[in-house]
């Protein structure tokens, strides 16, 4: 037997990298096994992902009317959206340190739209999200919901995570005209069909397919960047079809591939702070509105639950029993998005599923969530976003979160 056979093994882990610089030991990027190039690609491409819910937020919730017959204005959603996804998502990078990003929820906002608003009035809907987003942040100051998370079972964990993603698939599957429903009689959302007449045509359909397909054939040849690649490559073959083609703009969906006359806009803070926090329960009663608080909070708790830990079971940031290792200041930066949307009237914010698509480039710590945060559609509302989270972030030795 060879001397080398009967060595022992050295049970000590190989040294973490070192920092290369500042930006890396704060992150802990090189710890994580990342890099700066990474962290970048991953934040491009998971705000490339949710950027539907741009679009998505401002038309849910301006289709709905208020008891008074109300309606909030498009171009305000849009800036309280954007404001509310960017202030959460840095925060999120800055004091969570995880590849996560935050939005308007959906689910959420349609609870908001069509069982709140109809009862009450706009401020009034808004303000029940706020206070179920301070339900939410005191649950995790007193460790209640750690608890609560460790108590549920993994396999439950990971099929609320595999149930929010088979839900953001349906939606992507409806968007692209890949399927659609079937009238009915009772106008349900059930059955579904392939296509708009059970076939599976037209331009849109096809750019989805080759986008697909493109992303898979790259995703197998380890290609850096697969999934930003295909986003960009397909945009620009939709750009090109709609330029030489008289496609009618219903034909696309909710969204026309044209290029914006002017991409930098002024934001319209209308909306921002427009909430009555206890003016619901003038409407509806004290029970009643106790009730509408927990369907948010509760929507809001398990859906950030199975995103929070499907995303860091993706990213190698849970530990060998499923648990998120500093998970209270995650949870306490999804409270605060929760009481943001409803103080910007966009709706409660909640952890996005579509952060997997970063953390699928490479993307491991809050850097990347910095990079998501910061590609704001309105370049003033991102400006405004990182300014308040700089704010806060030294605010937080008096708060208790160091």
């Amino acid at each position: 037997m060879s001397p080398s056979a009967t060595a022992p093994v050295d049970p000590t882990p190989p040294p973490s990298p070192r920092p290369t610089g500042g930006l890396d030991g704060f992150f802990k990027i090189s710890e994580r096994g990342s890099s700066v190039a990474r962290e970048i690609r991953g934040g491009f491409a998971t705000f490339f992902a949710m950027a539907y819910i741009i679009v998505l937020n401002p038309i849910i919730l301006g289709s709905a009317k208020d008891m008074y017959g109300h309606q909030l204005d498009s171009g305000q959603l849009v800036t309280a959206t954007v404001l509310t996804a960017a202030f959460s998502t840095l925060l999120m990078g800055v004091i969570g340190n995880v590849p996560i990003a935050l939005a308007a929820g959906l689910g959420v906002n349609t609870v908001v739209a069509l069982q709140l608003a109809p009862r009450m009035s706009w401020p009034d809907a808004m303000g029940m999200v706020v206070l179920a987003g301070v339900v939410v942040m005191l649950l995790v100051a007193t460790g209640l919901r750690e608890r609560v998370m460790n108590a549920v079972p993994k396999s439950l964990r990971k099929g609320i995570a595999i149930g929010i993603g088979l839900f953001i698939l349906l939606i992507g599957l409806v968007d692209s005209g890949f399927v659609s429903r079937i009238p009915d009689l009772a106008h349900t959302t059930v059955p579904l069909q392939l296509g708009s007449d059970g076939h599976l045509n037209g331009w849109p359909v096809l750019i989805f397919v080759l986008g697909v397909l493109l992303t898979l054939s790259l995703i197998v040849r380890k290609v850096p960047g697969a999934i930003l690649i295909s986003i960009v490559a397909m945009t620009g073959v939709a750009l090109i079809i709609d330029a030489v083609t008289d496609l009618p703009a219903t034909a696309w969906g909710l969204t026309v591939p044209e290029w914006p006359g002017n991409p930098v806009a002024s934001p319209d803070f209308g909306l921002i702070g427009d909430v009555s926090l206890f003016g619901g329960f003038d409407k509806v009663g004290v029970l009643t509105g106790i009730l509408f608080v927990f369907t948010v909070l509760l929507s809001c708790f398990f859906d950030a639950m199975g995103t929070i830990l499907g995303v860091g079971d993706e990213a190698k940031l849970t530990d060998k029993d499923g648990n998120f290792p500093g998970i209270n200041k995650v949870l306490f930066v999804d409270g605060i998005a929760v009481a943001a949307g409803g103080a910007s009237s966009a709706s409660a914010g909640t952890c996005f599923v579509e952060s997997t698509a970063g953390v699928g480039e490479g993307a491991r710590t809050g850097f990347a969530s910095i990079v998501t945060g910061l590609r704001g559609r309105e370049v003033p509302v991102a400006m405004y976003a990182v300014s308040a989270v700089f704010v806060f972030y030294y605010a937080m030795p008096a708060l208790g979160l160091t």
